[in-house]
């Protein structure tokens, strides 16, 4: 995915060139990046960065006029309007379309620019004035930089990937994390699946100059918005409306073309709601799977004809399934191991999805950031897959999130769970498209922490917010049957049945128990399937492993390496393998763990590091 590389340290500058061109090389995953390196022997810097072309920033690298200050960004900013101006009237000449703006924000304020952005990203300035450079993220920490304090010099990356090529000696598996990987599917507490290898903190400027120890300082806290007032639910109400209506158009702007990808659900509705695009101006496009159009695209087809746009589906078909094996490896090795081989789904529908529009608008955090949904827990591990002392750790994972759950509700969303577990999917959607979220915008988020606790976890303000925008879509009921204005009688029914098949569905897919699964082979030839699977998800893993995948899933598991892995039961999982693909057990979701795992290893750790 696109982000920025880099060393700083004393040493041969040949040497220091060599492992930039192989830090770049390392993250550009597609055809349609743009990649350029900077050099400063003075500072002992050698910098490297990776942008989707024409995107926000790619115009790397940006200066100010007299060129004594060089800023390197990655990622997006949503300035207001106003801003611009108001550098353009201090006599600063930039593009407003494109990232060249911010090297004048840092003029003008110093480092302290950085609390004035909006936006995920990760940067670094370069001021030859006071000879320092500043590393620099996002206060979510959802824009990675990962990075490593060797005797030679200071080296960061926005994939772990880049420091694994260069520094061979930290290509090793931190069990602690990925224990936490097999019970929660990502790591926690800001560490990383790479003993020797960290993560920048969330909201993080760290200064390195001559030499000295790095200044490590942070710009942002989640207390600052903590301490912030409760509103009442009228005066919360009419800050909602206007901060939504003022913040979405910011979100439409840009020299690329838009997408708007639309589910069965509030948040991206609520967001057409307020786009109010002119007609044909905003495609729309959902992800169907290979039984059926799924709630997802019958509801979005009628949230795009309502808003009068155009509506694409994107399914999983056949081509999908032949190319499996390759989407799944490049699923782990793009997010660095965070994403499971799920993602090889997410890979297959975002690429394709890239050819309706380079920029994905989507709802994704609304649930979280407006109704606090929290999206992962623990989930239970077959212990006897497990070593003894693997076991332990995957265990201990469990206490390790409860202290993480203490304090804020909002502050775990937002600064835990998204850099946390979302980034995973996020990594995976990015290294083929720009992805735009509104939910995650801080004047959104600073209200959201000022809402009445009886409205904190409820759908009403989103609901109102929509019919505020657009009564029509409003009238659409969602993939759970939930509206605006409901009848007592017939919406609660409504809701019932699609929750009712919501739970028929998992049940017959992930959430099949072992005594069903025997049974459901032995109507296998009636393919019940294709009654169950398909209404409301667009992926169904229990049934693809053991049909389609299943040579796959073999190769993979049963192969030496991965039966003598020092945390697996070899026996064990080969026993799983061969249960699950005859239909005695369901091991769905054990068979993503350890395949993962798998592919981790020989990806990032083994294999030449690609």
């Amino acid at each position: 995915m696109p982000g920025i590389v880099g060393l700083i340290g004393r040493g041969f500058a040949e040497e220091h060139r060599d492992a930039l061109r192989v830090m770049v090389s390392a993250m550009t995953h597609e055809p349609f990046y743009s990649t350029g390196t900077h050099v400063n022997e003075s500072l002992a810097l050698s910098l490297g960065w990776i942008a989707h072309r024409q995107s926000f920033a790619d115009c790397m690298p940006v200066w100010n006029e007299a060129r004594d200050v060089c800023l390197i960004f990655s990622g997006e900013e949503f300035a207001e309007a106003a801003e611009l101006r108001r550098l353009k009237s201090n006599g600063h000449a930039f593009d407003p379309g494109d990232a060249s703006y911010l090297v004048h924000l840092y003029e003008e304020f110093g480092i302290g620019f950085v609390g004035r952005l909006n936006g995920w990203f990760s940067g670094l300035v370069v001021d030859l004035r006071e000879r320092k450079i500043v590393l620099f993220n996002d206060r979510y920490g959802l824009s990675r930089i990962y990075y490593h304090e060797h005797p030679t010099g200071f080296y960061f990356a926005s994939e772990a990937k880049s420091l694994l090529r260069v520094l061979p000696e930290l290509r090793q598996l931190d069990l602690a994390s990925l224990g936490e990987t097999f019970s929660f599917g990502c790591v926690l507490e800001n560490r990383t699946l790479f003993p020797r290898i960290s993560l920048l903190p969330a909201g993080s400027m760290w200064t390195l100059s001559g030499g000295r120890a790095v200044e490590k300082k942070g710009y942002f806290s989640p207390g600052d918005w903590e301490r912030l007032p409760h509103l009442s639910g009228h005066e919360y109400g009419e800050r909602l409306r206007e901060t939504f209506g003022r913040l979405v158009p910011k979100y439409l702007r840009g020299p690329q073309p838009i997408g708007m990808s639309l589910t069965g659900g509030l948040d991206g509705r609520l967001i057409m709601a307020w786009a109010n695009p002119a007609p044909g101006a905003l495609p729309c496009y959902s992800f169907r799977g290979p039984y059926r159009d799924c709630a997802d695209v019958k509801i979005a087809r009628r949230v795009a004809k309502s808003s009068r746009q155009n509506h694409e589906t994107i399914a999983v078909g056949p081509q999908f399934f032949a190319h499996f094996p390759g989407l799944a490896e490049k699923a782990v090795y793009v997010s660095d191991g965070a994403m499971d081989v799920t993602g090889a789904v997410e890979l297959y529908v975002n690429s394709l999805a890239r050819g309706i529009a380079p920029v994905r608008l989507t709802g994704n955090y609304g649930s979280e950031v407006l109704r606090g949904n929290v999206a992962f827990r623990p989930g239970a591990v077959d212990s006897g897959l497990l070593t003894p002392e693997f076991s332990r750790l995957v265990a201990a994972a469990s206490a390790t999130y409860a202290r993480e759950r203490q304090g804020h509700a909002l502050s775990f969303i937002a600064f835990k769970q998204v850099p946390w577990h979302h980034y995973s999917r996020f990594a995976v959607e990015s290294s083929q498209m720009t992805m735009r979220s509104p939910y995650l915008d801080n004047d959104l988020i600073a209200l959201v922490y000022q809402a009445p606790a009886e409205l904190a976890r409820s759908q009403a303000p989103a609901l109102r917010l929509i019919a505020e925008g657009n009564a029509q879509l409003a009238a659409i009921p969602t993939d759970r049957g939930v509206l605006y204005r409901r009848t007592p009688v017939a919406s609660t029914v409504q809701e019932l049945v699609q929750k009712l098949m919501i739970k028929a569905e998992y049940a017959y897919d992930y959430g099949m128990p072992h005594w069903l699964a025997r049974l459901d082979r032995v109507l296998s030839p009636l393919h019940l399937e294709r009654l169950f699977l398909g209404r409301h998800k667009f992926y169904h893993f229990r049934v693809w492993y053991r049909n389609g995948l299943r040579d796959y899933l073999g190769d993979v598991l049963l192969d030496a390496r991965a039966r003598s892995r020092p945390y697996l039961n070899g026996r064990s999982l080969a026993r799983m393998v061969d249960d699950h693909v005859a239909g005695r057990r369901n091991c769905t979701s054990d068979l993503h763990r350890v395949l993962t795992a798998e592919l981790l290893q020989r990806q990032l750790l083994e294999d030449g590091n690609r």
